[in-house]
């Protein structure tokens, strides 16, 4: 029974931030960086690379720096991890504890079966305590905490990045948590952005009705929480759905909250650091520039001042950020890989639409939300097609302004496969429909206008077409082991990387092929002799005249 035990306890997902990090350091995921480094100009650099350097997903990794200085040549005893969310899928799974391909049931069963928090007294969060006017002393507050910026050469300021943003509405006391870009304006003030649109964050919404309350609203930023808490925070969940719930589902045991020390809040018990405070209602502060995620700079908007009222943490805590602006980035990664399972969900079982096998959100430098590619078995009715790309568009407001679909022998997280799709299996004229009148994604505000529109594109197979004009895949497999024999340069397997048939190809041009691949390519010209015709025109196909 020990032993089962002890088994079931370690399939479930680290219940603190630095017990993750400690398995993805034994699973070979943690790159540990004890050299020092230069938070304001060298830390989100030199981890971007490998987002944007051609390193293959599956090989990027977590960081964690614990030599952290800054430009004023002060050092932080304070070590910053980086990368430890969501680098890549597979830093995603470990901090659930399952397989990629787990993944998407885990938070559809998450969600169904949500397991409430339960409150503690005594708290990791809480073993030191900074409070009053200790944090306006210079060097103390939030200085001291080693906060990266994100974007240096334009972001204004160090930001929180990986927050949970906790709050509560004033009517229904239902919690929210959110991940909001957070910059810092002093040693006890922050200005945080929450996203100020029909359908956007839910602490916006709050603070909407504290606004309308004249009242200051409660807010705690925590600071690497929990993996499934984290990763439940940037989900699109129903809005009377406890985040804090969800995340104990998916962590196999309630989440433990307790109380915060100058906020009517609860954090997550075992969080590094969490930051208390509240947010006038009736005061707004310029923030930004800041690179978003979106993949242009944030220009100043008026946003909310938090006035820190205390800082706890551990007591030898871990500061934890993410990487965003350009994607992939770990805020893309966070949402792809429940994001997809939870698109598919929804046309399979909400909308019942048959024969659709996979949803694709295009990652790199779209960030997700513009840009869904979905994939069809072969023979699906046009219908079903229309009815999903409808479907996509109209799931989430401000997601889904090109939806493609394409059929189950396109790989649709190849765009150059998706593309080639769309050239040869679409008209444009039949097979294209423009919505108007939808919202914008994120970053329309760079647009020309405020209203937007989509665009839906039908680039399934229509008929059999002739095979894929590549070698057949026993020929590039045979030759593959011979480039691995002659040591030459590591190869990619980009999509497609063989030939295959597509239905139009007769048992005639079969044998023809395998006649040829064994050098008997003179018996094909013996029997197309015995088939020469006159009478007809240059490039009349054979088909139609012989069937």
């Amino acid at each position: 029974m020990t032993h089962d035990h002890e088994n079931d306890a370690r399939a479930r997902p680290a219940l603190d931030f630095q017990e993750h990090l400690k398995r993805l350091d034994a699973a070979g995921l943690l790159v540990r960086v004890d050299r020092p480094v230069n938070k304001d100009t060298e830390l989100h650099p030199l981890v971007r690379w490998q987002f944007i350097g051609g390193i293959p997903e599956a090989e990027r990794r977590a960081f964690l720096f614990t030599n952290v200085v800054d430009s004023k040549g002060k050092t932080y005893d304070i070590p910053v991890a980086l990368g430890a969310l969501s680098a890549s899928p597979q830093i995603y799974a470990a901090g659930l504890a399952r397989p990629v391909e787990e993944i998407g049931d885990a938070w559809n069963e998450a969600i169904a079966n949500p397991l409430p928090p339960v409150m503690v007294e005594n708290a990791m969060c809480q073993e030191v305590v900074e409070t009053g006017d200790d944090l306006k002393k210079p060097g103390h507050g939030l200085a001291r905490l080693p906060v990266p910026i994100s974007t240096p050469g334009f972001d204004a300021a160090p930001y929180l990045t990986a927050t949970l943003c906790v709050t509560k509405d004033p009517e229904t006391g239902a919690r929210n948590t959110g991940m909001y870009r957070a910059a810092l304006k002093a040693t006890d003030r922050i200005a945080v952005r929450m996203v100020a649109r029909p359908g956007g964050a839910g602490g916006w919404v709050h603070w909407l009705k504290y606004r309308e309350r004249k009242e200051p609203m409660p807010i705690a930023i925590a600071i690497g929480a929990a993996t499934p808490i984290v990763f439940a925070s940037p989900q699109k969940l129903a809005t009377d759905l406890d985040e804090f719930a969800v995340a104990g589902a998916l962590a196999g045991q309630p989440v433990e909250l307790v109380k915060c020390k100058t906020v009517p809040l609860e954090v997550p018990a075992r969080a590094e650091i969490v930051i208390e405070g509240w947010i006038e209602p009736d005061v707004l502060e310029p923030e930004a520039p800041f690179g978003e995620s979106n993949g242009y700079v944030a220009l100043e908007a008026f946003n909310m001042p938090m006035r820190v009222t205390a800082i706890t943490h551990r007591k030898n805590p871990v500061f934890n950020a993410i990487i965003s602006q350009v994607t992939p980035s770990e805020s893309s990664v966070i949402k792809k890989v429940a994001y997809e399972p939870l698109y598919l969900r929804h046309l399979k079982s909400t909308l019942g639409v048959k024969g659709v096998l996979r949803v694709v959100m295009h990652e790199p430098l779209t960030n997700l939300r513009p840009v869904i590619f979905v994939q069809f078995k072969y023979g699906t009715p046009q219908t079903e097609v229309w009815r999903a790309l409808h479907g996509c568009s109209a799931f989430v407001a401000g997601q889904g302004k090109f939806c493609v679909a394409v059929s189950d022998d396109v790989d649709p997280s190849s765009v150059d496969a998706v593309l080639w799709s769309i050239a040869y299996r679409s008209n444009p004229l039949q097979d294209a429909l423009m919505m108007p009148f939808r919202r914008g994604v994120q970053g329309a505000q760079y647009g020309s206008g405020q209203s937007d529109s989509s665009l839906l594109i039908d680039a399934t197979r229509k008929s059999l077409m002739p095979p894929l004009a590549l070698p057949a895949r026993e020929y590039m497999e045979g030759a593959r082991k011979l480039w691995d024999e002659l040591g030459l340069p590591a190869l990619k397997t980009p999509s497609p990387w063989h030939g295959y048939t597509l239905g139009k190809w007769s048992d005639t041009w079969e044998r023809f092929a395998q006649r040829a691949v064994k050098g008997d390519w003179e018996a094909n010209g013996l029997e197309t002799l015995a088939r020469q015709r006159s009478g007809l025109e240059a490039e009349t196909s054979v088909t139609k005249v012989e069937g």
